[in-house]
């Protein structure tokens, strides 16, 4: 039986904008998967969220693992807050709680309509950006651990195994910016995807982290 994997998301898959001249994730996965397995691209740079649900509209009927990796332009989208004044650590907190409070219901909204394909599926965390300025760097990994708490949880309770970009994706010449991989970190993403398919036991319902 032949067996295809689809990319749903952003960047982190859809990523050869940004290897130039070099292999992309889908390149990487395609040399690395199994004899009788083949990929798809469905992510799109730049995709939100709402963006997965319409990628599921494309999703061929030949489709038999999903793998998806979301959140990171939505955490984009509310970065601005990370510049705002403060009146105190606690007023901080108050602002980065109803972020995160809104980014784990859209995203719980969304694997659950992911899962409703019915499909063997992983998830991807949010990795650490590589932002040049140190303090902005420190700052901003801090706010994304608040925001992968919302993946881990939601893929947790649905026994959904999660691939960790934090821990795969760590070494700067893993990145070909401050938050695209590059051509060694999309190697390194495609043999995560590849450890998925072939040693995590799929029927198993275990919410499993996989990072190598």
């Amino acid at each position: 039986m032949t067996n295809k994997i689809v990319l749903l998301g952003d960047s982190v898959f859809d990523n050869r904008a940004y290897v130039t001249g070099g292999a992309d994730v889908l390149a990487h996965l395609v040399r690395q998967l199994p004899i009788e397995w083949s990929a798809d691209l469905l992510a799109v740079d730049g995709s939100v969220m709402a963006g997965v649900r319409q990628q599921l509209d494309s999703l061929p009927a030949d489709a038999t693992h999903l793998v998806v990796s979301m959140g990171g332009n939505d955490a984009l989208g509310v970065s601005s807050v990370l510049d705002a004044p403060s009146r105190s650590v606690a007023d901080a907190l108050l602002r980065l709680a109803e972020i995160r409070e809104q980014f784990c219901l859209e995203y719980r909204s969304t694997l659950d309509a992911v899962l409703a394909v019915k499909l063997p599926t992983a998830v991807c965390t949010i990795y650490d950006v590589r932002y040049p300025n140190p303090e902005e760097r420190r700052i901003a990994v801090t706010a994304l651990s608040v925001l992968n708490d919302c993946i881990t949880r939601a893929a947790a309770g649905r026994g959904v195994p999660v691939i960790d970009l934090r821990i795969i994706c760590d070494e700067e010449a893993d990145f070909a910016s401050a938050i695209e991989p590059s051509e060694q970190g999309g190697g390194k993403i495609a043999a995560a995807i590849v450890s998925f398919l072939t040693k995590h036991e799929i029927r198993s319902g275990r919410a499993e982290l996989i990072v190598r």
